[in-house]
């Protein structure tokens, strides 16, 4: 026998994370240098069904997309609803993940959220705020948080 999981935080959840109900967690921080396709947020939101806040950090495009005229766009894929959330903070992400979010097809939010992401990721997976998929999620966005990504390595 083993004690449930009582901290409102998990970190650094990767594609492997352990099966479970974590009725108390409502604030995760994904982190993987492989690919979080949909399925995986299909077992988050089934494993966390408080979740809150969700920071993702993933680089990684997505393996597993559905390709289909724009009008049918990802409709074999379920809608992943999230009851609770209201932070969604994506931090270096491949834009895969602003489309897994954004995309209606995808995400349907029960909330307002509060958004932070890279401005030019949102500009191009919403078409610069033109993609009818995204209008839904996006007429959702409480608070927007646009940052600006900076190539360091020019000034090394």
């Amino acid at each position: 026998y083993t004690y449930p999981y009582t901290l409102k935080h998990y970190d650094n959840i990767t594609n492997n994370f352990p099966r479970g109900l974590f009725n108390y967690v409502q604030i995760v921080t994904l982190f993987d240098e492989r690919p979080f396709e949909h399925e995986f947020f299909m077992r988050l939101v089934q494993a966390f069904p408080f979740l809150k806040d969700l920071t993702i950090t993933n680089l990684e495009p997505q393996k597993y997309k559905q390709y289909s005229n724009s009008n049918d766009e990802n409709q074999d894929f379920p809608i992943i609803e999230y009851p609770h959330l209201t932070y969604l903070n994506l931090f270096e992400i491949h834009d895969d993940y602003a489309e897994q979010f954004l995309l209606d097809t995808k995400t349907c939010f029960l909330n307002d959220i509060h958004l932070s992401i890279d401005g030019d990721v949102l500009q191009r997976v919403t078409q610069n705020f033109t993609k009818d998929a995204t209008r839904n999620n996006y007429s959702k966005v409480k608070t927007l948080y646009r940052y600006q990504s900076v190539d360091l390595s020019k000034y090394c």
